[in-house]
């Protein structure tokens, strides 16, 4: 995981690249077309449904990415629950990120492991808490937005070869629960990042701790080895401090309405195509996305206040995250 090397291709990937481009993209053109572009961004957010188990077959994603939308809406009704204070959105998130990190690791979902129920949890709390939206409304907008998103993985099925692949029982494409050795760790290591990150974001910012957290576990990621940590965490960092620009000079374009539908379309593609190759690049995009899609939702796009307060909050995660993997012995090699 070179700074200055591109990992192998793992074969084609502009499919699942398109169907999240377009997840994130239509919500948010329609509801802007519509008169409710707010609707839109939660909705947008459903496309995390469509970046799971990218790698299986189209038939056997068919059967359990309905049980990852289901785990992310049940994430998003938790945040909405422990909107109503502080110590409840800080108790619930060290519930999310432990309990999910536990059925990641035992069912072997794969990446990115437990990240998305972790920010999602944290980004309904905030919006909910901060009474920009209903919480029954921004659940609707959020599971309709899951829901296309896997409508969406599904499109590939129209064609009789795809069809005629043979699909392996759920139990068999989510084997579990068990954890491997390499699995404890990695859930050692989220509980420890969770409990220190949530102490440090009641220091820093308590609404921003979910993304001290989600940065951690970002790191983390699912393989089990101490140099990977210490990339990633390096990976991490310089590109949120070169994506953060990228999203000053977006912002500076003050994108709006379908202007803005398209450019978080096309930064999503980017990344899905970059994102196995070169972690790094992949976080250029993802900042300024992330950065856009928060600041539309929340009336705050454009401010470099924000962009600021998540480097800060990405730092500190990465760095937790990074530290982490002293846990691991030095001889470890990933085998996850």
């Amino acid at each position: 995981m070179s700074l200055f090397a591109f990992a192998p291709a793992r074969g084609p990937r502009w499919q699942l690249a398109l169907q999240a481009a377009l997840g994130i993209a239509v919500p948010i053109a329609a509801m802007t077309l519509a008169g409710a572009p707010a609707l839109g961004y939660i909705a947008a957010s459903g496309a995390f449904t469509v970046l799971h188990l990218g790698a299986l077959p189209v038939v056997e994603r068919a059967r359990a990415l309905p049980l990852v939308g289901a785990a992310l809406i049940a994430s998003a009704a938790l945040g909405v629950c422990a909107s109503v204070n502080a110590l409840a959105s800080s108790v619930g998130l060290v519930i999310v990120a432990i309990v999910s990190a536990a059925l990641a690791f035992g069912f072997r979902l794969g990446p990115p492991g437990p990240l998305f129920f972790v920010l999602v949890f944290g980004l309904s709390a905030h919006l909910v808490g901060a009474g920009g939206v209903d919480g029954a409304v921004y659940l609707a907008a959020f599971a309709t937005g899951c829901l296309f998103s896997y409508l969406l993985s599904l499109t590939p099925l129209v064609l009789p070869r795809v069809r005629a692949k043979n699909a392996r029982p759920v139990r068999e494409i989510l084997p579990g629960p068990r954890l491997s050795a390499d699995g404890r760790m990695l859930l050692v290591r989220v509980v420890l990042v969770t409990a220190v990150g949530v102490l440090l974001g009641a220091v820093i910012d308590q609404p921003r701790t979910y993304w001290v957290v989600g940065s951690g576990i970002a790191v983390i990621g699912v393989a089990a080895a101490r140099r990977t940590a210490f990339q990633r965490g390096v990976h991490r960092m310089l590109g949120t401090v070169i994506g953060a620009g990228a999203y000053a000079l977006l912002a500076a374009l003050h994108p709006a309405g379908l202007w803005l539908a398209a450019l978080l379309g096309v930064l999503q593609f980017t990344i899905e195509i970059v994102v196995v190759r070169h972690y790094a690049l992949a976080l250029v995009f993802i900042t300024p996305l992330v950065l856009l899609l928060a600041g539309a939702a929340t009336g705050t796009i454009g401010s470099m206040d924000v962009a600021l307060e998540r480097i800060v909050d990405t730092l500190a995660g990465a760095v937790l995250g990074a530290l982490s993997g002293v846990l691991h012995p030095r001889s470890a090699a990933p085998r996850e």
